[in-house]
């Protein structure tokens, strides 16, 4: 969350909401040698999607409440899940990178 350096630790991981920088400003490293892309998005919406469903379901179950009351309900709190925790997500995934030494597919 605080977005730190997983080489020096300083707080320069980020440069905006869920932006990476493009190198830290304390140790130089490089942070987009590092290919993050998509993966914890798409892995945070299944995620997180699955518990909506989950939930959404068992309300309707329980309560019945009109159509409205769910979009009012489930969108920006799936909205609101994905984009919040999508911070955590790429920082951790890049300092995984990082201490796995890993990189693009190679022949040997």
């Amino acid at each position: 969350m605080r977005g730190l350096c997983p080489k020096c630790g300083a707080a320069t991981l980020f440069a905006g909401p869920v932006r990476f920088a493009d190198r830290c400003r304390a140790c130089g490293l490089d942070f987009a040698g590092f290919n993050v892309g998509d993966g914890p998005a798409a892995f945070l919406t299944l995620g997180i999607g699955a518990l909506i469903v989950i939930l959404a379901v068992s309300v309707e179950l329980a309560w019945e409440p009109p159509v409205l009351v769910h979009v009012l309900l489930w969108l920006p709190l799936t909205a609101g899940l994905v984009i919040g925790s999508l911070r955590v997500a790429k920082a951790w995934l890049l300092a995984s990178e990082y201490r796995n030494a890993a990189g693009e597919g190679r022949r040997r």
